[in-house]
């Protein structure tokens, strides 16, 4: 009798993933890659959770940001889901004009990533946020290690973003430190928040912490692609980088064959976007609240699935 009672939802759980992969092209793995900070964890947990409900087979694939696209090249990678205008466009440029590339669309996200400080320091550093209040108050951010020299806290070096470039050519008086991961960095600027000790940083959104700490962005010269590439082009006339970072659209890229093995699979990549606003509670929730990088994207799936079903029609 039990199996008389089992026996049917077991055929009908197999006729269920039968018809869910008969639509899927290739069950060939599609290789998503991950990075090191918490929202980009989010955003390919959450394209692989969808990309699953629609039959296809998902591996994740631990790379660094930039060398990635590299393997996107080859195929050996195929999708990556984050790639910020501010410190990976020129890098996704080049990749797609070698034609293995393809730029798969906006995510819907907008990148900010620049200097920032606690609004504390402005009672040390009067100027600020202008950039050039740095120039005389560089000591007032330092630490014994750097002293006389301010400190700054960069991203993890495989984020780029040139800021020891613009410390020399903007003639700043700061030694570059980088934070061996993200969870280091906003460890360190929760550390010193409490105490009022000095720091200035690299903070980007989407993210928590612009909401939860008060203080502003560092308004440098305003950015141009041609103050990157051409020395003559800025306040230093010998050398490139004397601006501000770029800010803008958070993209998304795959190897160009997905669109070929996974058509379905690569209208929906196209089809992804998310808000600023729902990223940052998502990243809170994991950084903030203790919840895993897995439960949050699950959450957000089971509650729009409105939203993500129109992706994989």
């Amino acid at each position: 009798m039990t199996f008389l009672t089992k026996a049917p939802a077991c055929l009908l759980a197999m006729l269920l993933a039968t018809t869910a992969h008969a639509e899927v092209e290739s069950t060939d793995p599609i290789k998503l890659t991950l990075h090191d900070w918490t929202g980009q964890l989010i955003t390919t947990t959450i394209m692989g959770d969808v990309l699953k409900k629609a039959g296809y087979n998902v591996e994740y694939v631990q790379a660094d940001y930039l060398a990635q696209f590299a393997g996107m090249r080859t195929g050996d990678l195929d999708v990556a889901m984050e790639l910020w205008a501010t410190t990976a466009k020129e890098a996704l440029d080049e990749a797609v004009a070698t034609g293995d590339v393809v730029n798969m669309g906006e995510t819907g996200m907008k990148a900010i990533e620049e200097w920032w400080y606690p609004s504390y320091m402005e009672e040390s550093c009067p100027g600020l946020p202008n950039w050039e209040a740095l120039k005389d108050c560089a000591e007032a951010f330092s630490t014994p290690e750097t002293a006389p020299k301010g400190r700054y806290l960069g991203g993890p070096v495989t984020w780029g973003g040139y800021d020891e470039e613009r410390v020399e050519a903007l003639g700043l008086d700061f030694e570059v430190v980088h934070a061996g991961t993200d969870a280091a960095l906003f460890a360190e600027l929760e550390a010193a928040y409490q105490r009022k000790d000095p720091i200035i940083l690299w903070i980007y959104s989407p993210h928590w912490a612009p909401a939860k700490y008060e203080g502003k962005f560092v308004e440098f010269p305003a950015y141009s692609k041609e103050c990157y590439e051409d020395p003559a082009v800025g306040l230093n006339p010998d050398m490139a980088y004397d601006c501000g970072k770029p800010s803008g659209p958070i993209y998304k890229a795959a190897w160009k064959g997905v669109d070929a093995k996974w058509p379905g699979a690569a209208k929906a990549i196209r089809a992804f976007t998310l808000t600023n606003e729902d990223m940052g509670a998502m990243v809170g929730a994991v950084d903030l609240d203790g919840k895993t990088v897995e439960d949050v994207a699950a959450d957000w799936v089971a509650k729009n699935e409105a939203i993500w079903s129109a992706w994989i029609k």
